[in-house]
Parts: C-alpha cells; structure tokens; sequence
C-alpha cells in the first residue's frame, strides 16, 4: 500500500493496485461520522460498441444497456442486496451516466460488513431471462417518467443538436424500443468485459483505518479467480466538429419557457492535467462572464432575461465535451442570442480583468475547498477524474495558475458560432419560434 500526502489540503490518500487489476484508493476523515464507498467500473452509455472479452470482432450492443445491467445487479437468487444494506444499516444507491457506472452506500457503522457486501455483489452477476423481462417494464415506466421531464429533454435536446454520430447524444436510459431487444446474453456479455476488476475502482472515505480496509479488500479478491484482461477496445463512429443543428425547440406542458445554449468543444482527446486545466479554464471562464456576481448577470437579471434557475456548466471527457447555458426565461430567443453574443464578443478580444479572474479564482478555490467536507462529493468526483487520468487533489494548485490568456483561449475555442446551439422547451400553446 503506498500513501501520498497533499500539505496545501490536508489530506493522506491511500492506493494500491490489486494483484487482479482492481484500483482501491481509502481518504481517512478522522472528523467524519459517516462512511462512503463507491464501487466504480468504466463503463456507461456511450460504450455501445467494443470488442467482447474473449472475441475479435467489434459488436453493437442496444442503447441503454449500462444501465439496465446496473439495475439488474442489485437483484440476486437469494433475494435483494438492498435488504442486506439495510441490515447493516446502511443507504445503498447506483448510478450510470455516459463513461462510468458507480454502485455506493453510505453508513455510521458496520463498515466492514458492508463493504462485503458492496464488493461481493457487484462481483457476483446473476441473470435470467425471466427477471431481465420483468426488468425491462420498470425501466420502460422511468424512460416515460423522463420524457416527461422538461429539464430532462432540455438538456438532452441541446446534447443531441450538437452531435452528429457520438453515442452521447443517446438518453442514458436508451429507449422503449432498444431495451425491448435486449438479452440476458447482451448482459452477460458487457458484464464480463467492463466488470472485470482492471476496468474499476474502488473508494473509500470516512473514519476508516486504511490498513485494515485495505487488508479486507486485499483478502477479497484474493479469493477470487480472475483471467488476466487486456485493455477494452472501444470504438466510436467519426464525429465533425460543428454542431448538427443550430436550433431546434420542443413544446410541452411547462408554464414558463426554457432556452439552453449549448456549446460543443473540439480538441476532445486530452487527458490528465491538460484535460484538468482545460475543464477549470472553461468553468472559470463561464463563471466570470455569467456567475452571480458579474455584470452580464445583472443585466440580463434586471432585464427580466433569467431567474434563479439560470445556470452553466461545462464538462469534458475522452472523446466528447460541451457547455450548457441557460434556464427559465420569458424570452428565449432573446435570451440565446445574448448569450450568443456575450460569448462571441469575450472569446474573440477578452474583456476580463485580472480583478476579476482573482475573484472567482477565490470563491471557486473556497467552494472546493467546502466540498471536501462531502464524502459523496470526493468519492464520485476522484472516480471521475482518475478514469480520465486526472487527480482530484491537483484542482486546487491548478486553479491557482489558471491566467487571463488560459480562459481566453478557453472561450475563444468555444465560442465560435458553428460550435454553438440553442434549444427552447415552450409552453403548448406558445407559437413556435423558429
């Protein structure tokens, strides 16, 4: 077990790399009355193609297919592994996104019971052909829950006006359709390539004694057989670096309208600490321009433009990366074409002062530094960063350095207008605006 020490946060990180390929990393919080473990492979929706564990040629699984099989691994011969949760005391979840399916649980005691559990379950698949046709009614019930969602197809409609061919523009959850064709062989199949230990990570964080967690874990999967496995190919179709389309808008039954503006990156292959910089550059970056406390907010606040719901983000991995912008407006046309406009007008000849910069550098640093009194917080994000080869602990000193001339190039990268793309939800009886 090897141990690495960040002085600037405070914090002792404990890793090793179990014989069979399994990342196990434990952050002691001595001050922390619950623990939490999440229990991760790199596997999520936009892995619709690879080639099988033991096979040679590339093949199409159905869309949504990552995250049926992360809802039928909780339900085992013997009964469900929530119950054994829960008679330890425990809260269980999971949840797949586009790269990675995590499966957790958090508790104030018996920890070392339901760290058992935890691992024992995701390792140990059990399906039928009976339990994956029941599975796909419940599934089918959620996907209708989301189409019903406005924020949900809003930002799913922005996603899929940028992309042309990447499996990202695909609803996480698939369709009714494409679960129907799915197979307790299709889940065997995934299972066997994307849960193999060397495809997953293990963190550990709370009041915990690394030594003996590690030691557990260690036992564990001695215990267990695993044929060695090389990397996972994966492919994915060609992608243009314009969005698909500029504009496109969806009329449901909301009360106010909705407008996002998304933004689509290109130089989609970095990874590490380039990967690291980029993704703070472009949040910091939107953060000047839109936070709370700059003026294009207040404008466009007293102007009616937004409300509370306003927001932005931006989010990069291997192969895919986008900004969205937006909320609740009573003008959405007016509101994407501001925004449009601000973004053109920064990233062609910056504005931004090192005043500001070293304010939000500040309040983001401070809001980070918060988070780490969130053990949900540190375990999903550390998980996020170390399967795209980034460490979490390197935020901080990297957003320090951050300059006027990394979040220019930033902006200027995405706010060119075959990049940008809006997306308006309006009320059913509001006339389209296109």
């Amino acid at each position: 077990m090897e141990k690495k020490r960040f002085d600037q946060l405070n914090e002792e990180l404990y890793f090793e790399k179990m014989d069979n390929g399994l990342l196990v990393y434990i952050l002691p919080k001595t001050d922390f009355s619950k623990t939490y473990a999440t229990f991760t492979t790199k596997y999520g929706s936009i892995d619709d193609q690879f080639i099988p564990f033991g096979e040679k040629d590339f093949v199409k699984v159905p869309d949504g297919i990552a995250h049926f099989l992360e809802h039928k691994m909780f339900e085992k011969e013997d009964g469900d592994v929530f119950q054994r949760f829960s008679e330890y005391g425990a809260s269980a979840n999971a949840f797949t996104s586009f790269t990675r399916t995590a499966y957790l649980f958090s508790s104030t005691s018996h920890v070392k019971e339901n760290l058992t559990t935890l691992i024992d379950f995701v390792q140990a698949p059990y399906f039928t052909k009976e339990t994956v046709e029941k599975e796909k009614g419940i599934i089918g019930q959620e996907i209708t829950m989301y189409d019903d969602n406005a924020d949900w197809r809003l930002y799913f409609g922005t996603i899929q006006n940028m992309y042309h061919n990447h499996p990202v523009k695909v609803d996480i959850a698939g369709t009714i359709e494409s679960i129907t064709d799915i197979t307790k062989d299709h889940l065997y199949q995934c299972y066997n390539t994307f849960y193999h230990p060397s495809n997953m990570l293990l963190f550990v964080v709370g009041s915990v004694d690394p030594e003996e967690i590690m030691k557990q874990v260690r036992e564990d999967q001695q215990g267990k057989n695993y044929e060695a496995q090389a990397p996972i190919e994966r492919k994915f179709e060609e992608e243009p670096s314009h969005v698909k389309r500029e504009h496109h808008e969806l009329k449901m039954d909301v009360q106010v309208p909705k407008c996002m503006v998304g933004l689509k990156a290109t130089n989609v292959e970095l990874t590490g600490l380039d990967l690291l910089r980029r993704e703070l550059a472009v949040n910091t970056a939107l953060d000047v321009l839109f936070g709370r406390t700059s003026p294009h907010y207040t404008r466009l606040y007293d102007e009616g433009l937004i409300d509370d719901s306003f927001s932005f983000d931006f989010s990069q991995e291997k192969g895919y990366g986008f900004a969205l912008i937006g909320g609740n407006t009573r003008e959405p046309k007016k509101l994407a074409n501001t925004i449009q406009t601000i973004l053109r007008e920064e990233g062609n000849a910056s504005s931004i002062t090192n005043e500001q910069l070293d304010s939000v550098k500040k309040k983001n640093i401070g809001a980070f530094l918060r988070s780490l009194n969130s053990p949900e917080y540190i375990a999903n994000q550390f998980t996020r960063y170390a399967f795209n080869e980034m460490d979490l602990f390197n935020a901080v000193p990297t957003l320090e350095t951050l300059t006027i001339e990394d979040i220019s190039s930033a902006l200027a990268d995405l706010a060119q207008q075959d990049h940008m793309t809006s997306f308006f939800i309006l009320p059913k009886d509001e006339e389209a605006i296109e």
